[in-house]
Formats: structure tokens, C-alpha cells, sequence
């Protein structure tokens, strides 16, 4: 099934069950946000299933008209989003853009950051924008929603805790990285608010795009039309959901409704060196960091330039018969 929340002046939204198509959608009957829900899982998600069941099959009467514009983010506001960078490729690659070397154990060893999560911008929500010099990039992911995750869990027991899926637009100012990062610390104010797809989705709902670890589908991403890349999030993914899950839980439960995020989706050149354009008949990137990075290292300098104010970013993922899975994130770069 997919579930979204629709704006209705509270900070926490309504929630709905999508149809399929993603043109109907109904509100749920028991429960008014996604994280009672989910706080409630076993008992709340059949009736949500028979809800979805009922409106792909046409036999609720006064559903509404589904609008990616009419939405928050899922879960307008989270008690965890932590965002692991699974994609290796993609870390060897920005790390290299600022001359940083990257340790071994990083294909070991998952990468991972807790973000802030009080403040998550909806699906065609502006990008607030306070400064251009500030660098400002798309990060485009897949992330999972968990119900309780115990302490020291398994990646079985962290599996099973998967709730549901969804995309994320993990924003960053890559002009205050290097200076943030080397206090030692890590990053705060060069990783804004992110924004999340219009729904979420149950795993059934993929089939056999997922695996039960990984999404195997492209991640679309465009610039103001252009298509700046669609690799596979499932391809060069060095840990899975499973796996991410269980690192963010070395130490700590997490309870229902924490988002843990891939990190970029990238995938390596088909001569295993970095992806190529998709201008060059790659799979291009879902990051300008790394298509800078690669402009660096391929022409000495980089070529594309990080977001302004008034450029579109636009991120959606499609099944095996083009339709739309979880909606698309639709941002413009604004001012604050």
C-alpha cells in the first residue's frame, strides 16, 4: 500500500492511503497521523491494507483527488532520521573531491550521520536557500521507515523491523563541508532540511524490485528538465537497508518511525571506474558533487555548477511499466 499526509494546518498532517495510479486517496479511518500508525503497526496496518485494497478497486465512495502539492513529507517530522552513504562509489568520490583520503574500513564499515529531523520540507516545498556561495546540492536516496528496532539488532531482526520505503532529497551546502567536518564533529549546518517523496510504501507494494535489502529500480534525477542521472539503487550498493539498520542499533533501540537513509545512489562506470554522464551514455549521478568530481578528475577543473535560486529539482523513481512508485519530489531553490 502506499500512505501519504495531506496538509490540514496541523503541524502533523492527516493521513491518507494512495491508490496505486497515485490519483485517489482516502483518509484512514482510526488513526489520524503516520506515526500513530506506526506506533501501532500490527494492529493499524491491516485495516490500512484493506483500505488500500478497497480504493485500487474502486468501492469507496467521495475519495479525494491526489496532489503531490497538496502533501508533507510522510512523516512531516520524525524522532530519528539518521543517513548512512552506502554507496561506497559515491564517498570515494567526494572524499577524493576534497582531497581527502578515504580509509579501507569504509567498505566494511558503514558510513553514517543523525541528522535533524524537526523540520523535514514537503515534496514540492521550496528549498530555502540563504546563500549561492554556500554551494548547494541534491543528494537523491531511497530510506526505509522501522517500527521498534531492539538493541544490537541482528540485520534479520532489522529486516523484519522495515515499515516502509521512501525518497529522500538529502540537501546539502557542500561549501561548508570541509570546514564543518574539520572540527571533528560532523555536519550540522551543511546538512539543511531534507525533503521525502510524496508517499511511502509498504515492501509488498515493490514485488520483486525489492529483495528484502535492496530497491532495484533507477533513481531519477533532474535539474530544471535536465536529466542528470538514473543509476540503479540497486546495483553498488555495498550495505543494505538490513545492514544500516542494524549499525544505527549497535548501541541504541530506535523506535517506530526512525528513517534511515542509503545515502546517494551511484553506480560505477561500466569499466568499474567513475559513472559517466548520461549525455556519454551513462547512468549519469544523483548528486553535482560527484558529476563535479568526475568534470575534475576527466577535465582538470569542474564544469557543472551547484544549484541557484529559481532552478527545479526534480527526483522520482518508476516501476517496471513507467508508472510513478512513490511520487516525485518537485523542488525550486528559494530564498529563505
Amino acid at each position: 500500500m502506499k500512505l501519504a499526509t495531506l496538509k490540514d494546518g496541523t503541524r502533523d498532517g492527516r493521513l491518507v492511503v494512495v491508490s496505486r495510479d497515485l490519483s485517489r486517496a482516502a483518509p484512514a479511518p482510526h488513526v489520524k497521523t503516520l506515526q500513530a500508525a506506526l506506533d501501532d503497526w500490527e494492529s493499524i496496518a491491516p485495516e490500512l491494507q484493506a483500505l488500500a485494497a478497497r480504493l485500487d478497486e474502486g468501492m469507496i465512495a467521495g475519495t479525494l483527488e491526489f496532489k503531490a502539492g497538496d502533501c508533507l513529507a510522510p512523516l512531516p517530522r520524525a524522532y530519528q532520521w539518521a543517513d548512512g552513504s552506502a554507496y561506497v562509489n559515491h564517498v570515494e568520490l567526494v572524499r577524493k573531491a576534497r582531497g581527502a583520503e578515504m580509509p579501507p574500513s569504509f567498505w566494511t564499515d558503514p558510513l553514517m550521520y543523525q541528522g535533524g529531523s524537526d523540520t523535514f520540507l514537503a515534496p514540492t516545498q521550496d528549498i530555502p536557500l540563504g546563500d549561492e556561495s554556500w554551494g548547494c546540492d541534491l543528494e537523491a536516496e531511497v530510506a526505509v521507515i522501522t517500527g521498534d528496532v531492539p538493541y544490537g539488532a541482528t540485520p534479520a531482526q532489522a529486516a523484519a523491523a522495515i515499515r516502509l520505503l521512501l525518497l529522500v532529497n538529502d540537501v546539502s551546502l557542500r561549501g561548508l563541508i570541509p570546514a564543518e567536518l574539520a572540527k571533528g564533529f560532523g555536519f550540522f549546518q551543511s546538512k539543511p532540511s531534507s525533503a521525502f517523496s510524496p508517499c511511502a510504501v509498504t515492501p509488498d507494494e515493490l514485488g520483486a524490485a525489492w529483495d528484502g535489502g535492496r530497491l532495484h529500480r533507477p533513481l531519477e534525477s533532474r535539474i530544471n528538465g535536465r536529466e542528470l542521472g538514473h543509476p540503479d539503487a540497486g546495483v553498488d550498493m555495498t550495505f543494505d537497508f538490513p545492514t544500516l539498520v542494524a549499525h544505527a542499533a549497535r548501541t541504541r533501540a530506535l523506535g517506530p518511525g526512525a528513517i534511515i537513509g542509503s545515502g546517494t545512489v551511484s553506480n560505477r562506470g561500466a569499466d568499474g571506474g567513475p559513472g559517466q554522464r548520461v549525455e556519454d551514455g551513462g547512468v549519469g549521478y544523483s548528486c553535482l558533487a560527484e558529476a563535479r568530481t568526475v568534470e575534475t578528475l576527466q577535465q582538470g577543473k569542474p564544469q557543472t555548477p551547484f544549484l541557484k535560486r529559481g532552478d527545479r529539482v526534480r527526483i522520482e523513481m518508476f516501476d517496471a511499466a513507467g508508472r510513478s512508485i512513490f511520487g516525485a519530489i518537485d523542488q525550486q531553490v528559494g530564498a529563505p
